[in-house]
């Protein structure tokens, strides 16, 4: 019989985790049950995964997680605790929720194998959140709307009931399979040497600077916004600028903000 390597002395913790998933960050929003905490843990330790944050948790620290973890308590015990998602994803350069209901605005949901595959090329430029909400209602309107897309598991359709933690061994399972897989490379964006993906809090500013010009414009009515902003985002958010184009897109903004007066030279161009 093996032996348990979390048991085993001659196993050195670091050991255990996969470099390939290290840019890989699950994130637990507003988790009810402790034990839920505890088995998600586990479920990452098992493939490879130790990187877990822990949004506004009901009642964490808990021995009940403790217990559910059932080894992974190196993986707790780093796991930070913060107050918000912004807080938890605002390095993170591709941030994507998970979801059961379906939604009347934005794309299709990724399949986990193609957010797997998307999320093992990504990070190899910039870490990849993969955010999981509450336990009875998952992810608000406003938390979806800080994910750049969203992945749902095909569950049965006449009984879809998925304990969180099942949930997430799912979805690191999909992590892993990719990661250990090689695929044919084929040229892409990120191929760039120059290539640099905006992290969730710069990609924020940036909405937040868009959303502040359409008000100045009038574009966007205070008193009637409708989904204006939501419909936007789900565009970028399909479009992946990258850093420099996204600063692009900002310089736009601010020229709208303050128009630059240029000087016509007697030729006809502009100076």
């Amino acid at each position: 019989m093996s032996r348990n390597p979390v048991t085993n002395p001659s196993v050195r913790f670091d050991e255990l985790f996969d470099p390939r998933l290290s840019n890989i960050r699950i994130v637990l929003s507003r988790t009810q049950n402790p034990g839920n905490i505890g088995a998600a843990a586990r479920a990452m330790m098992t493939m490879g995964l130790r990187d877990l944050a822990l949004v506004n948790p009901e009642r964490f620290p808990h021995p009940q997680a403790r217990a559910q973890a059932s080894g992974a308590l190196n993986v707790l015990d780093e796991a930070p605790v913060v107050a918000t998602l912004e807080e938890a994803v605002s390095d993170c350069a591709w941030v994507v929720g998970t979801s059961a209901r379906a939604r009347h605005l934005g794309d299709e949901p990724l399949t986990p194998e193609a957010f797997a595959e998307k999320a093992k090329e990504i990070s190899q430029h910039g870490r990849v959140a993969l955010v999981f909400g509450y336990e009875q209602s998952g992810l608000t309107n406003e938390e979806l709307d800080r994910c750049n897309a969203v992945v749902a598991i095909p569950t049965n359709p006449g009984y879809s009931s998925l304990n969180l933690a099942q949930a997430v061994q799912v979805m690191c399972y999909a992590l892993r399979r990719a990661a250990i897989t090689e695929q044919p490379r084929v040229s892409i964006k990120s191929d760039n040497p120059l290539y640099q993906p905006p992290t969730a809090e710069q990609t924020e500013q940036f909405y937040e600077h868009l959303e502040r010009v359409l008000l100045m414009t009038g574009f966007l009515d205070p008193n009637n916004p409708r989904l204006l902003m939501r419909r936007l985002r789900t565009l970028f958010n399909r479009a992946q600028p990258d850093l420099n184009e996204l600063n692009l897109l900002r310089g736009v903004l601010t020229t709208v903000e303050k128009p630059k007066r240029r000087r016509v030279l007697p030729t006809g161009s502009e100076e």
